[in-house]
């Protein structure tokens, strides 16, 4: 790396963002744990057996998206440490430390696909399931009976999809606070 003032600026701002984005992913991680759980809960307690479609595919991404953003708080905690070690007379080489950086940026990138993946997937369901509400497109579904069934969006759905923007926020400020890291760490001394 370079002089004693730019190792003891790059610790600085490993340390402090590194908090940031720490911070700001766990208080996202509890919301997204919360809603996952109560929607896991609900509906069980809620489920309808005629129901037309189900959520599942968006919520096992949303939930692979959350298992990657709790490693990611992980990785959140080794750049602070990072942060901490630069200030020290031992300190990791600018590769290691743009390493570690590399990881969380890959990871929120494998977060955020899945995130935004599983987003399509809840989107869709509900818009054929609005559809049929509606009369829209597909009308109202035609039991073996003659008899129309409409199968209209709960708040307990609509809170599927809000877990799920909440995890891709979470990995999208991680990955804004990645790159900036990583732009810090190779910047040229004195810039």
């Amino acid at each position: 790396m370079a002089d004693r003032l730019d190792l003891q600026l790059i610790s600085a701002a490993l340390r402090r963002l590194g908090w940031v984005r720490f911070w700001a992913q766990v208080v996202l991680a509890v919301v997204v744990l919360g809603v996952l759980l109560f929607n896991n809960i609900g509906g069980q307690i809620g489920a309808r057996a005629d129901k037309a479609l189900g959520l599942s595919p968006g919520l096992s991404l949303t939930s692979f998206a959350f298992f990657i953003l709790l490693w990611c708080l992980w990785q959140s905690w080794l750049v602070i440490r990072c942060g901490r070690a630069l200030a020290g007379p031992v300190h990791p080489s600018k590769g290691e430390t743009a390493r570690l950086i590399k990881r969380g940026i890959l990871a929120d990138l494998v977060g955020l696909s899945l995130g935004v993946v599983g987003y399509q997937s809840l989107a869709g369901a509900l818009f054929f399931q609005a559809s049929m509400q509606a009369g829209f497109a597909f009308g109202g579904m035609t039991t073996p009976g003659g008899r129309i069934t409409n199968y209209p969006i709960t708040s307990l759905e609509m809170l599927s999809v809000l877990s799920n923007t909440q995890v891709v926020f979470a990995h999208l400020i991680g990955l804004w606070i990645s790159l900036w890291l990583l732009a810090r760490v190779y910047r040229p001394s004195g810039s």
